[in-house]
């Protein structure tokens, strides 16, 4: 039997692409119309697809001008999204940085109940000056210190959600009984960066708790997303760096005691498809060519902290030493050296360079048929480079609508995806076991 893939829909601007909102084929409705995102949801669950993401910012960028940055909280949102679906997972971010423990798992927790158990929690330790000013925070937080103090939040988070017995509410009215004696108990943390007693005021999820994704590809990324993701979302911009990401993760699961199948790997897919190659290829032309290269250059710029690139032409082939080490950037470090590597590998221009981040911020484009793309996925599967993808449509709605007309049912022909859903959470899509409990 094939190996079955995992498809999530990462639900981004009108499409993955800087320049999709511009598109011709794009949606019209604005990104604060929920129409938008129950049209989306709706059609992914149609198709049977594991989940959806829903991405945060906590700073509006300086390119607003031009690009459409505003977006709605992932909470409140992946409740209405929830209310309006039945079987799809919903994946919402949120900062550790800048979220109480005790809020977060509140809220997670509600979102589990509300959606009889499709909620997943996307862990951010947010990086950048902007952010930290919107949240009277230390804006120079190395790497370390955040990802100290996520590893702390996360022994909070999975005490407040153990916090409950599973059948700790017994909701006995004819003798007045709510909960059992001794099935809910305080957590009394004590550390560096939380103090937090407990319990949580919302009884034990119906998961357990929410299915725990994480994107971080940094040296510390990689181990607190060992140590605790369950889905992994990473940026690769070829299959043999997506291979030995998949590889690296794996093994530091098992040296975490963990078995690997439970935790999945799902790098970034930004699939152009059309009736030929060349069709494709055009399209993406298109959308290239409605892009705007100084945003590029100023969001290029931001990768690297900031730094002034300015003097490069945008037709120089470049090399590492245009670009400041990443190891020496007190943000995000793994976008930097993704690029760093793509600069060192390929040797792109300036020009190159920006058109392929504009088509999905580093993310693995690919323009083509759809035999092409399902190839392309059932060639990643098979050869451990992934065991799912983050589908990044280019355009949305459209590159999702044939997505799902034209290469699912490749894919379910190959034996590779499922026709319908086979349980009712996303714990159950994703093949991931129940976490223990203290009261076991």
């Amino acid at each position: 039997m094939s190996k079955q893939v995992h498809i999530n829909l990462f639900i981004h601007s009108r499409g993955h692409h800087e320049a999709a909102w511009r598109h011709d084929d794009a949606s019209p409705f604005l990104l604060t119309d929920f129409r938008y995102y129950e049209e989306l949801a709706t059609k992914s669950e149609s198709a049977a697809f594991d989940s959806v993401f829903l991405s945060d910012l906590l700073a509006l960028g300086e390119d607003i001008e031009y690009t459409p940055r505003a977006v709605l909280d992932p909470v409140p949102l992946g409740a209405a999204l929830a209310a309006i679906t039945k079987k799809i997972g919903i994946i919402g971010t949120a900062s550790t940085t800048y979220t109480e423990p005790y809020n977060l798992c509140r809220q997670f927790a509600s979102l589990d109940h509300i959606s009889n158990g499709r909620s997943a929690w996307n862990i951010v330790t947010s990086a950048g000056e902007s952010s930290a000013k919107n949240y009277s925070a230390n804006p120079r937080a190395d790497i370390e210190e955040r990802y100290k103090r996520a590893d702390e939040y996360m022994t909070v988070a999975n005490g407040l959600w153990d916090s409950w017995a599973k059948d700790a509410v017994v909701d006995d009215r004819e003798n007045g009984q709510y909960t059992l004696p001794g099935r809910i108990q305080p957590i009394n943390h004590e550390g560096s960066f939380f103090d937090v007693r407990g319990p949580l005021t919302v009884p034990r999820c119906p998961q357990g708790r929410p299915v725990l994704v994480q994107a971080g590809s940094s040296e510390p990324g990689r181990a607190f997303a060992a140590k605790h993701g369950e889905a992994i979302f990473t940026a690769v911009l070829e299959k043999t760096a997506a291979q030995n990401f998949y590889s690296d993760i794996k093994h530091r699961v098992v040296e975490q005691g963990r078995r690997p199948d439970q935790c999945l790997i799902m790098p970034g897919l930004s699939p152009v498809i059309a009736p030929t190659k060349a069709q494709a290829e055009d399209y993406a032309k298109q959308l290239d060519e409605l892009g705007n290269k100084e945003i590029g250059l100023k969001r290029l710029s931001g990768t690297f902290g900031g730094v002034d690139l300015s003097h490069l032409d945008l037709d120089k082939i470049l090399t590492p030493d245009d670009f400041p080490d990443p190891n020496t950037l007190a943000g995000g470090r793994s976008r930097g050296s993704l690029v760093v590597d793509l600069v060192r590998n390929e040797k792109p221009t300036l020009r190159e360079l920006l058109s392929k981040l504009a088509g999905a911020r580093g993310h693995y484009t690919f323009a083509g048929t759809a035999e092409e793309v399902a190839d392309l996925m059932e060639d990643w599967i098979e050869s451990e480079a992934a065991d799912g993808f983050n589908l990044m449509p280019p355009v949305l709605p459209e590159m999702l609508d044939v997505f799902i007309a034209e290469v699912i049912p490749i894919l379910r022909k190959r034996g590779m995806f499922r026709h319908d859903y086979e349980g009712e959470t996303l714990r159950e899509h994703y093949g991931l076991m129940q976490p223990s409990s203290r009261f076991d």
